[in-house]
């Protein structure tokens, strides 16, 4: 056989009482892997047994082990009647089949009920011995690593990239398929969590024989998805990018971990591959690759293999997705020309080769968000495609044609919005869904781009761009479309950088802001709220209102970005995701991005406003008064971004202009002279930004804008892994979870009445963390995922995970840190004995109808980073955080990922605490079980982690409610720079149903 399961159950403790009479428990466990069960013997009136059973062995394929889990039952032995069950430990067993994983998962697992929740611990041993089959690989796809980072993980380095890979698995949900819909709560939830482990691993598998079949080794960006479809059926899909990662050798590259763009801006490798003897970097300093005469920090030649490189074309059988972007050039292979010795007509040449070959793949897409400086040549703005479906009953689980189909006509719509604006890729690319009844709502997103050929030819190292540092670049920012047949208006300017190539007035991307990016001040979240009404419907009825509906609301939505942007004196959008929720009787639309000002694009004009209705004195006086608050906003807003752009260009690039060139500067040669004339509402030097009166609401809209309350002072947020404009991180840092549900009382409201009360929710619950995170002033908000659903007919549901970064003191924040020294303990040294608590009270009264859970008001935790228990074994804390990386650290080994499904239900619901009691147990639970698998692992912290589902129904007048959450991570080791651990504050009290990552509320 190719592999050997070994199971160990060593003890239990903390058991719930199951026998009345004697306050005490007769447990025992089941241990089951396919279709073989084993049983341990009864521990009898005890709630902490010690059962050290002999090895359980199970002999395997490779491919159930990465399909099954291990599956592990805590019974309580009755003599007379059925036993009782206690509860489930399900172990993914595919973290110990890669040769660089751990060797042996030990530890202990909460025993989790879907009724109950936690009851108690077990302590378990798991082992695999696979014997030495050549054959082992072609029946599965052991060995495959996956990440749910969007960047090249810390430790390794890029060898090859070879492109998209996707998969998804179906099946009939057990929740809708009990006999005469008769529905054990547990019997369907436990059916319906194993069914979910099952394909997720089966999907996994999947896609890691795609990636072998490619050449990979590894998916990066690995975004895995559940479709709970209803009496339809259930979809579990997953999308990534397949790459050959090398790990790097310690000691030959540094494997800091400082972000991109907490450091000044990065470039890649000073050094070329071993293939290369010559220069691989321009020496024009304008040029998106020049790096510096003397750069801060060389690697040396041997530690930078081509991350990009030839490679041999893979055969492929059926998928037609496996997209190979080694995309070096058939002629020309090693022939080690340098980059600053090629002529104009090679370079031309090799670029066309390169867009030919990628146009030749059927889905160029990259799920990476984070890329080497230079990589981008140029950025097109954001493709998006979205479809409204029916969804009809899954017949086969063995054929989901019907499901690829849609997913392929979407893919191929993205794909030809990004060759319109003449890009031939697209990164930062997702897909989602949203379902209600039997319509579905597809949407996938992305950036069009245009890769720089240099990386696949030339091979430049990856990683490196976290240790070097160069000048900034303006490259990625230039247009890729002809600017005399643009495939939409726009204002177009020489860039403020090079003075050479044409950059928009405005950016928009789904990407993280590239390490080469010059960036004036600091940038902030923006975010645009939208919800409308629809009459209830069925069928083709339904689905043929949401799709009339669609369109307008996502042009609202980028409206709205517009406005804030402007209003904010920001000139591109970066980490951009568009959200639409679809209910029975409303559409919920959230778009969040992360503002900043690029110096090489023009500064944004003033806004003014216009009005179409007939002018009187009140209603002019009233234009007025907006006007004047418009440009006291910008103002305000210019002091606390620090966004002081220069007033001339001359400033910008040293040299003066001729009057004759000026106007050829600000505006575009392809734009109409009689359209100019025709709008002359200049504002300065610069064009002023019009919006335009209409109606009433239109005067709301405006209002609105100047209604979103200003951040706290010392307080920044964002929704990309890092602040831009922020550099000096501390390793203070706190990952939490915030879920609202919002009741409407008035089922009569009108589309104004609705968005008021959604943004409401959302600035409530931006306002309450502020509130609890006072004391990590200066702090920044980062990783800003908000999640909205509309669960049921009057329920809006709005669930937030981010992470609470504190950063040094700048100059302007020097007054500010002497005030709050007292209050600050982020460079406190570690004491064994000393702990903390923060007891806070709630910011203001907080309605009823927004289902607050009270939360305990004092907390403290040890700052050791491990502990002993009772037992005295140790155990370790586990840090959670969303980002790929935990400041002042080192990852050293990356040991699997994390793909956790949760059910949860109650039939107790007021007993509970309501609604915010039962969902803030619950996260609690989930973050109790997430740091146990990653401890018995041997890992100590979570990275880029993230809550992709969060599903919440309630039946108030039956006290009953039901909640399911998905999670997922990538375990790992780390390391910290120095002995002085720094000790992350925690978050208290409130009124939110929010969770710390470290077991803080």
């Amino acid at each position: 056989m190719p592999g050997k399961l070994k199971a160990k159950i060593v003890a239990g403790r903390h058991l719930p009482v199951m026998d009345r009479a004697s306050d005490l428990t007769d447990a025992f466990v089941e241990v089951k892997f396919g279709n073989t069960t084993f049983k341990t013997d009864v521990y009898p009136k005890s709630l902490n047994p010690q059962w050290n059973s002999e090895w359980f062995k199970f002999e395997v394929d490779d491919e159930d082990l990465q399909d099954e889990p291990l599956q592990i039952t805590v019974l309580d032995h009755d003599t007379y009647s059925a036993n009782d069950a206690i509860g489930k430990v399900y172990i993914d067993i595919d973290p110990l089949l890669s040769s660089e994983a751990a060797t042996v998962i030990s530890g202990w697992f909460p025993i989790y009920d879907t009724i109950h929740g936690i009851r108690g611990e077990i302590n378990v041993l798991v082992k695999v011995d696979l014997f030495n089959d050549l054959n082992r690989f072609r029946q599965s796809s052991c060995g495959v690593k996956f990440f749910c980072t969007t960047s090249i993980p810390r430790c390794y380095r890029a060898a090859l990239v070879h492109g998209f890979v996707e998969e998804l698995v179906v099946n009939e949900d057990p929740e809708y398929q009990w006999i005469d819909r008769i529905r054990t709560p547990r019997a369907s939830n436990e059916a319906r969590q194993r069914l979910i482990s099952l394909m997720s691993g089966e999907l996994q598998r999947k896609i890691g024989l795609k990636v072998l079949e490619m050449g990979g080794n590894a998916v990066v960006g690995y975004l895995q998805c559940f479709d709970l479809e209803g009496e339809s059926g259930l979809v579990v899909r997953a999308i990534g990018t397949a790459c050959t990662l090398d790990k790097l050798i310690p000691g030959t590259a540094s494997n800091n971990v400082t972000h991109p763009n907490t450091a000044p801006a990065s470039n890649a490798c000073n050094s070329p591959s071993k293939e290369s003897k010559e220069p691989v970097f321009s020496e024009d300093p304008t040029h998106p690759l020049s790096v510096p005469p003397t750069p801060l920090r060389t690697l040396p030649s041997s530690s930078s293999p081509p991350p990009f490189s030839p490679s041999k074309p893979c055969s492929r059988q059926s998928s037609s997705s496996d997209t190979d972007l080694s995309l070096t050039p058939k002629m020309g292979m090693g022939s080690g020309i340098s980059v600053g010795k090629e002529a104009g007509p090679l370079k031309t040449l090799l670029r066309q080769q390169a867009q030919s070959a990628l146009e030749q793949r059927e889905f160029p897409f990259f799920t990476l968000t984070c890329f080497p400086p230079g990589f981008l040549v140029h950025i097109g703005g954001v493709v998006s495609a979205r479809s409204v479906k029916l969804l009809d009953r899954i017949h086969n689980p063995d054929e989901p044609e019907t499901r690829d189909a849609w997913w392929e006509e979407i893919r191929q719509e993205i794909k030809s919005h990004a060759k319109a604006l003449g890009c031939h890729a697209v990164v930062g690319y997702s897909e989602s869904t949203t379902i209600c009844e039997e319509v579905c709502i597809l949407s996938a997103s992305g950036t069009a781009a245009m890769l720089n050929p240099r990386f696949m030819r030339e091979g430049l190292c990856v990683y490196s761009r976290f240790d070097d540092a160069s000048p900034p670049s303006c490259g990625f920012c230039h247009i890729p479309y002809d600017e005399f047949n643009m495939p939409f208006p726009a204002q177009l300017t020489y860039c403020y950088h090079c003075r050479r190539q044409k950059v928009p007035d405005v950016l928009f991307t789904t990407i993280d802001l590239p390490a080469e990016a010059a960036v004036t001040g600091k940038g902030c979240l923006i975010q645009a709220r939208l919800c409308r009404t629809k009459k209830k419907a069925q069928g083709e009825v339904n689905a043929t209102a949401i799709s009339n509906l669609l369109p307008f609301m996502e042009y609202e939505l980028h409206t709205q970005l517009m406005n804030k942007l402007k209003l904010r004196c920001m000139n591109a959008l970066f980490g951009l995701r568009i959200q639409i929720s679809v209910g029975e009787n409303m559409l919920l639309g959230l778009a969040s991005a992360t503002g900043v000002y690029l110096s090489a694009l023009p500064a944004p004009g003033g806004i003014q406003i216009a009005g179409k209705t007939p002018s009187d004195l009140s209603y002019d006086q009233h234009i007025s008064t907006m006007h004047k608050r418009i440009n006291d906003t910008i103002a305000m807003n210019k002091e606390l971004y620090n966004i002081h752009p220069p007033e001339c260009i001359e400033e910008v690039v040293g040299s003066p202009i001729p009057d004759r060139q000026r106007s050829r500067l600000f505006r575009s040669t392809s734009e109409s002279s009689d359209e100019l004339s025709e709008l002359d509402l200049s504002h300065g030097k610069k064009d002023a930004f019009v919006l335009e009166i209409d109606d009433t609401d239109a005067v709301e809209d405006i209002q609105s804008l100047l209604t979103d309350a200003p951040m706290p002072a010392g307080f920044y947020s964002c929704n990309t892994e890092v602040m831009p404009g922020i550099y000096n991180w501390t390793s203070g840092l706190q990952m939490f979870t915030s879920v609202r549900v919002y009741r409407l009382n008035n089922a009569n409201l009108t589309n104004q009445g609705l968005n008021k009360i959604f943004t409401d929710l959302c600035e409530n619950l931006l306002k309450s963390l502020y509130f609890k995170l006072r004391s990590m002033i200066p702090c920044c908000l980062c990783h800003l995922n908000f999640t909205v659903a509309v669960p049921e007919e009057e329920l809006i549901q709005v669930a937030v995970t981010a992470v609470a970064m504190s950063f040094d003191k700048d100059t302007q924040l020097a007054a500010d840190k002497h005030h709050l020294k007292a209050e600050s303990v982020i460079s406190i040294p570690p004491s064994p004995s000393f702990s903390r608590s923060l007891p806070f009270s709630p910011p203001h009264p907080v309605s009823s109808s927004e289902r607050c859970s009270p939360l305990p008001e004092v907390r403290s935790r040890s700052l050791r980073s491990t502990r002993s228990l009772p037992c005295g074994a140790p155990v370790t804390v586990v840090k959670m955080t969303p980002l790929s990386f935990l400041p002042r650290t080192r990852i050293v080994k990356y040991l699997g990922i994390i793909n956790m499904f949760f059910i949860r239900e109650t039939t107790s619901l007021r007993e509970e605490g309501g609604v915010s009691g039962f969902l803030h147990s619950f996260i609690a639970e989930v973050f109790a079980m997430v740091r146990a698998h990653v401890a018995a692992l041997g890992g100590n912290a979570v990275v880029s982690y993230s809550m992709k589902e969060c599903v919440f129904m309630e039946n108030p007048n039956k006290n009953q409610a039901q909640c399911l959450i998905n999670v997922s991570g990538d375990a790992v080791i780390f390391v910290r720079e120095s002995d002085q651990e720094a000790i992350p504050p925690l978050i208290t009290s409130g009124q939110t149903s929010t969770t710390g990552a470290d077991g803080t509320t």
